[in-house]
């Protein structure tokens, strides 16, 4: 597939150094080492692109054709700021995330299209990274800033980040964040007898949520019935047998909060036990073709089943006891809120909630937006609580702790 910005018989680390981007999409295909500079460099300069996605059997011209997407929509629209117009603005406004990979270009395409006709009286300076990119640089803004220097507006998905409390768990305490969208119930999908996912206190907003499902290879099941719930999971049967999310840190510790929360430390135990493999998502729905080492169940993202061949051994099972739920949480300071309102009522708006129920199959929180959703497939949340009387950091730790001796065997 010819295109003007690149070759695709060069080397993935010629292809990266010169448009970034592509390390983001070739992270959502399977290549998740190409994020390590080192490992990018070594591995990078011996394979070229064609190569590498015949590897992963992915789909050259569709590959290409979201990269040369990604390129024209570059990183560089991402961090531009209105000081590009002469610092005359009254207030500076800041704000910082990470947003799932596969809504991400959507979702800052649409948003810059947004500003471009509005005449705010602050500047506005902003960071949206890929989920893909962790968190780890958010944390060290939340290490080395002030109060008044700390960011205005925070995205990200995950329980570890927000509730530390070291990081967020300090400011929370003192109030500093507001919840002001105009939400004042979610979508029935989050607001009925079973789950209700507004913050009862009004600090946090939670604008989408990251669903957990099982993906079932029925050829590997060997007798076994399949599982349709996180406690059949749980079952000897399946010890060995399961693929788990541990490299997507927000979703992993949502399953490990809620396992724990409904059987305790042996469950943590018994989840462990499952475990066959940590694979990437995007490598998950295509463990079937794996020559050995396949596992039953892979548990994923509900995003990803639909990346499944249709007609092949994978099928998709919404549990019945709830998919395990990441919220995506938006957090506002509480002093800036008119400043801030405009801002954060488009990320809470029906456009986006769209974008990340439809796009994504990230069901959105807005009352407006048809997630798509059967009303019978329920979610799992710990509740609010649960997070209150819990040290949530702390608490993840130590359910790791339990799942990594249970991984190793020992007591």
């Amino acid at each position: 597939m010819d295109n003007k910005y690149f070759n695709i018989k060069d080397t993935l680390y010629n292809i990266t150094e010169k448009y970034p981007e592509a390390i983001e999409l070739l992270v959502s295909v399977g290549f998740d080492k190409i994020k390590d500079d080192n490992m990018r460099k070594a591995f990078g300069k011996t394979i070229s692109l064609e190569n590498a996605l015949k590897l992963k059997k992915v789909n050259l011209d569709t590959f290409v054709s979201q990269l040369i997407e990604r390129i024209e929509n570059n990183e560089d629209k991402l961090n531009k700021s209105s000081k590009e117009k002469g610092n005359t603005k009254k207030y500076s406004v800041e704000m910082t995330g990470v947003l799932p990979c596969p809504v991400r270009v959507p979702l800052t395409e649409t948003f810059e299209r947004w500003l471009e006709d509005k005449d705010f009286n602050f500047e506005l300076n902003y960071e949206l990274k890929a989920a893909s990119s962790g968190v780890e640089w958010i944390e060290e803004i939340l290490k080395e800033q002030t109060e008044e220097e700390l960011p205005d507006i925070f995205i990200s998905a995950g329980f570890d980040l927000f509730f530390d409390k070291k990081l967020f768990g300090k400011y929370k305490e003192k109030n500093l964040f507001e919840d002001i969208t105009d939400l004042k119930e979610y979508n029935r999908d989050f607001n009925n007898d079973y789950i209700k996912l507004k913050d009862p206190n009004n600090q946090y907003s939670v604008i989408g949520v990251v669903p957990a499902v099982f993906m079932i290879n029925e050829e590997e099941l060997n007798g076994r019935k399949m599982p349709t719930s996180w406690e059949d999971l749980l079952k000897p049967e399946f010890e060995n047998s399961v693929s788990l999310p541990i490299g997507d840190f927000d979703l992993f510790n949502a399953i490990l909060l809620n396992i724990y929360k409904l059987y305790g430390e042996e469950g943590i135990e018994k989840l462990g036990k499952t475990l066959q493999s940590g694979m990437h998502p995007s490598e998950m729905v295509k463990s079937h073709i794996r020559s050995s080492g396949k596992p039953a169940v892979t548990i994923m993202p509900y995003f990803f089943t639909k990346m499944a061949r249709p007609g092949g051994p994978m099928t998709p099972i919404w549990p019945k006891d709830g998919a395990v739920l990441s919220p995506i949480f938006m957090l506002s300071k509480k002093d800036k809120k008119e400043i801030l309102k405009p801002i954060i009522d488009f990320f809470a708006s029906k456009e986006v909630g769209e974008i990340l129920s439809h796009n994504g199959r990230f069901p959105s929180t807005n009352p407006n937006v048809d997630n798509r959703i059967p009303e019978e497939n329920k979610y799992m949340w710990v509740g609010w609580d649960f997070i209150e009387n819990n040290d949530i950091s702390a608490l993840i730790k130590k359910c790791e702790d339990i799942f990594d001796k249970a991984v190793k065997g020992e007591k």
